[in-house]
């Protein structure tokens, strides 16, 4: 980065806190104002939608601007950080860095990097492998450490744990968020070890967002997870609600599930214990233990599709749909073109759904797994299908892994059971040809009102 541009992202940022700044004296009176002064010294043309669409938000008194005020009920320290390392880190001078290295080396460069710190979990989920094989992987701090500090050269400064149970290392997760102070940390959590001295260590490191899974009601939760599962997430929301620190929801939906997941009363539940996101998540069938008949048929499909929509533009929560908002991204956001997934064995993947690999981060830098084959057969073939209803190159677009795969001699990296790549997607093939007619026409009528994903 030029002398240059390190001055501008330096003055960025004093302009941008200095906002900051101005918002927390009053922020219903001052968001407006301060959108007007924008108004007046930028270009018109300068991020004209996104503006246009802040104020429609906010002089219309919407749900955006109910989440907007629910922001400013969080713990002031904590909401600082979060403007800071997921704003201005993360997503403005982080993805300008990311950019220029992405160029540079001919590679993607990720905007998040998610993380196993282990495989271990405290529960023992009906089909899940984590608590018989989970202690046998771990990442070592260390190890974690070295990923972020080379992570930040690149430009990257949002890191995401999953597992296991993340929280089970909760000492090093916190180690992490006070030495990488700059970076902001969402960690997808089962919530049961989440009380009052983890929230304590929350407010004290301030860039750490826990995502609790939910499956829908109490019996869906505790069916799956065990007796009074659902009722310790409940406290473990209400303790965070009570301390001012934010949470969202991590949701996968199938066919068993999918009405409940979708339904007014679910929104309206997690709404009303505080959570400031919801991230849905399609079922993924991978592993010798999937189960092909939880996939969504099309029809159910298209009804998440269109009551998330529908959620979004009415209640106060920010809600994604990992397998149905790929217009937004510009298709497949794996392979580091947005992000990418390192197991707690080392393995680096391009997707944390599809367990193929050809390189350990134990043997190689961050930017050389980037560079690996199976990485650089992701950069040049995404978008892997025109129709942002069909991003997958597993679930809607076999052809493409299995093709990528057998190119690069990837190996399988499953902790289970290791699987070919040909088992994987006849498996999904079915699903591919039933969704495409249903996807097609969804498509073509114009659902796509962001369907390039392109930056302004």
């Amino acid at each position: 980065m030029s002398i240059t541009d390190k001055a501008k992202n330096a003055a960025l940022s004093v302009v941008i806190n200095q906002a900051l700044e101005y918002l927390e004296k009053d922020p219903e009176t001052n968001i407006p104002k301060l959108m007007g002064l924008v108004d007046k010294l930028v270009p018109g043309d300068w991020y004209k939608g996104q503006r246009s669409a802040f104020h429609k938000a906010i002089d219309e008194k919407s749900n955006w601007y109910q989440l907007i005020m629910k922001v400013y009920e969080l713990d002031p320290g904590v909401r600082k950080a979060f403007f800071q390392n997921f704003i201005l880190n993360a997503s403005l001078l982080g993805s300008a860095t990311q950019d220029e290295t992405a160029q540079r080396e001919g590679c993607n460069v990720p905007w998040a990097i998610l993380l196993d710190p282990t495989s271990a979990c405290n529960l023992h989920c009906t089909g899940c492998w984590a608590a018989e094989y989970g202690n046998k992987l771990n990442l070592t701090f260390d190890e974690l450490d070295s990923i972020i500090t080379q992570g930040k050269a690149l430009g990257t400064y949002m890191y995401i744990f999953t597992g296991g149970e993340p929280l089970v290392r909760k000492q090093d997760v916190i180690a992490l968020c006070e030495k990488h102070s700059d970076c902001e940390f969402l960690s997808f959590t089962n919530g049961t070890l989440i009380d009052e001295a983890f929230c304590q260590e929350m407010l004290r490191v301030k860039n750490f967002v826990p995502a609790i899974s939910l499956e829908g009601f109490e019996d869906a939760n505790d069916g799956r997870r065990g007796q009074g599962c659902y009722e310790k997430v409940h406290r473990a929301m209400a303790l965070l609600k009570s301390h001012g620190l934010p949470f969202g929801i991590s949701t996968c939906y199938t066919s068993a599930n999918w009405q409940d997941v979708s339904s007014e009363a679910y929104f309206d539940q997690i709404i009303d214990a505080g959570a400031l996101f919801v991230w849905f998540f399609h079922y993924m069938p991978v592993g010798h233990g999937a189960v092909p008949a939880l996939l969504p048929t099309p029809e159910q499909r298209t009804e998440m599709y269109r009551r998330i929509r529908a959620f979004r533009s009415t209640k106060p929560i920010f809600s994604m749909d990992f397998q149905n908002d790929a217009e937004y991204v510009g298709g497949c956001i794996a392979g580091g073109r947005r992000y990418m997934h390192i197991n707690a064995r080392g393995d680096v993947e391009p997707c944390v759904f599809i367990h193929y690999s050809n390189v350990n981060i134990r043997d190689c830098t961050l930017l050389e797994a980037l560079k690996s084959p199976l990485f650089m057969a992701y950069h040049d073939n995404q978008p892997f299908n025109d129709n942002m209803l069909r991003p997958c190159p597993m679930l809607e677009n076999p052809e493409k892994l299995r093709a990528m795969v057998k190119e690069t001699g990837a190996k399988s990296t499953d902790y289970e059971s290791p699987e070919e790549v040909d088992v994987l997607c006849d498996r999904t093939v079915p699903y591919a040809e039933n969704w495409k007619p249903t996807a097609e026409e969804l498509w073509s009528c114009g659902c796509g009102a962001g369907r390039a994903g392109e930056k302004p």
